[in-house]
Formats: C-alpha cells, structure tokens, sequence
C-alpha cells in the first residue's frame, strides 16, 4: 500500500514551519540547526501527537465510535490532544490517568478540564515490576471497564494506547520527513540528521520509515531517550518498524540505523537535568523559543553534547524535532525547579 492512501482524517495545519537556528548554531560551532516546529500544528496547543491521531482517529471513525479512551500520566500530552481532536471530530473522550488527583489542576490537566473531557478516571501508578509481581495493570483493567459500561449503553468505544499505536506514529511521521525534505529542497539542501525525544518509540519509528522511503536511508534518526534504557528502545524500534514495513508491503528497502541514547535521562522520566535547564534557557536566550522540561529540553541537552562530542559537525543539517509538551512547563511539579 502507498502511504498517501492510509485513511487519515486532517486535524493539524501542516506542513509545520521549518525554521533555522542560527544564533544557536553560531554558538556551538556545529552543524547547521534547523527545527521542525511541530509543537505549532494547529490545535489543542500543538505536539507532535496530532500526526499520529490524525491516523488513530481516522480508524475510530472508520468503526464508528461515538467515544474515544486514551490514557497516559497526569500531565500527558497525547491526553491533551486526543481530548481537542476528540472534541474536533464530535466525539466524546474519557482518559486514564496514572496517578493521585491533584488537590488543583494545572498544565495538561487543567487544559483537559477546560476541553470538558467526558469523565477524567485516576488509578495507581504501578512500575512494570509491579505490574508483573501483583499480575494486574490498574490501567488496562480501568479501561476495561469503561468500554464495557460504554457498550452497556449503546456506545461505541474506540481504545487509544498512551502516544498512539506504534504503527500511527510511523505513519505520521513518515510524513514530517516528507515535509522536511521538501522545504529543505528549496534551500538546495537534504537532512542529514533528525534527533528527537524519544519515549513510546513511535515518533523516532516514523522518523526512520521517513528517511527510508525519502532519503534513502541516508538521513541519521537519532532518539534521545527521556525515560527508558537503550536496549529496550532498540528492541522495540526493530519491531516497530517491522509492523510499517508489513502494512504498507515494503520489500527490499535500505533499512534506517537505529541510534538511541539514554544518557540523557537523569534521575527519571520528567525528572529535571542541569543539563536540560541549560539546554532550554540557552535555546530561549538565543532564539527566542521555548522548549518544555520533559522531552525537548532533555533531547536539546543530547544534541548539545553530541556537538560538543564532535558526532555531529559542521558541514551537516541536523533537523531538531519540536514535538511540543509546553503546557507541562507550567504544572505544578515543573515550576519550583524551573527557576533561574
């Protein structure tokens, strides 16, 4: 199958800007740096999730779902988003959300109140260790019970895994790269690089579908991991982009290398770094924009150290991935550590 003919339903206002940072680049010494301002697509205050949903949300309607269920953390993004398309697309959404109700919402949260989000259902966060020792996940076993109440109603319920299934990530971001090589062509100039945050693996999947079907492989994808280890990544990017390359009956084509790094991470998944703090007030000072503590701020700290390390150098065009995630800036655990 061609990938332009996938069923996707238009959320997003794309193509997203492509913007060079030069005073940045200027700074560092290093390659030329260009971001892909993904966290400006149009709705629900922009992240790179809406690529994706614009694919789930596609097959929601395709089954005729009258309520969409998504889960995530308190502060997720993707929750955030599934919430707008939902309300977009006139249909109803309930989140999952792994934590304890806080005593006032803010960030993403408040965000998902002030969309009017159908039912906001809080369960215990449980490591997978857990999960496996106690054999339940209060996640799942919530939703469960949702789609089943839905159903008991006449609804028709239509699950959303946490950041989209995998293969919807692939398809969507299959197409940023599109978009890139074309607004690079204009300026004379292919990618040689795209770095990301890296965390359900589906924006790095596509990224690398993406320079396969337009670049030839030869666009690097590299995914700095914001919560888990290398060789989980490695090990679920390999199935992921198995999963594309099945559904859209690709044979033969030159296979993207897989380059993730998880020193990065820090103490944990939203968890800050000095580094991070670094990364995002330098990106502020020198050009004027905003990245979120999560995500974008580790990923710069990464890009940062691979210039200083010499692995990314001056002659290439590295394509820094915004995926978005501002409104997790402001939530309550953020802001004490983001001071400066």
């Amino acid at each position: 199958m061609q990938i332009g003919a996938v069923e996707r339903v238009r959320l997003g206002i794309f193509p997203t800007p492509l913007v060079e940072l030069k005073a940045l680049s200027d700074h560092l010494g290093g390659p030329r740096i260009f971001m892909k301002r993904d966290d400006l697509d149009g709705l629900g205050m922009g992240g790179n999730k809406l690529r994706k949903l614009e694919y789930a949300m596609a097959d929601a309607i395709e089954q005729g779902a009258t309520t969409v269920i998504t889960t995530g953390a308190v502060q997720s993004n993707h929750c955030r988003l599934t919430a707008a398309a939902a309300n977009k697309l006139g249909m109803n959404c309930q989140l999952v959300l792994s934590g304890e109700e806080p005593k006032i919402a803010t960030g993403n949260l408040l965000l998902d109140k002030i969309l009017g989000v159908k039912g906001i259902h809080y369960v215990s966060r449980l490591s997978q260790k857990e999960k496996d020792a106690s054999g339940h996940d209060p996640v799942e076993e919530k939703v469960a019970q949702i789609e089943e109440q839905l159903r008991s109603n006449g609804e028709v319920p239509y699950y959303i895994p946490n950041g989209c299934r995998s293969l919807h990530g692939a398809l969507g971001y299959a197409g940023c790269v599109r978009e890139v090589v074309e607004q690079l062509h204009d300026l004379n100039l292919a990618p040689d690089c795209f770095l990301s945050a890296c965390g359900s693996v589906s924006t790095q999947t596509g990224l690398m579908l993406g320079s396969e079907l337009y670049c030839q492989a030869q666009a690097k994808v590299i995914g700095i991991s914001v919560s888990r280890d290398k060789d989980y990544i490695t090990n679920k990017l390999k199935h992921s982009l198995a999963e594309a390359h099945d559904y859209l009956g690709l044979n033969g084509l030159s296979s993207a290398e897989i380059i993730a790094y998880d020193e990065y991470i820090g103490d944990g998944y939203g968890i800050p770094t000095p580094e991070m703090k670094e990364a995002l007030s330098l990106v502020a000072r020198k050009e004027g924009i905003f990245l979120d503590p999560v995500y974008t701020g580790k990923a710069m700290a990464g890009l940062i150290d691979l210039i200083k390390r010499g692995e990314l150098r001056k002659g290439e065009s590295v394509i820094f991935i915004h995926t978005g995630g501002l409104p997790g800036m402001f939530a309550e655990a953020q802001v004490a550590s983001l001071q400066f």
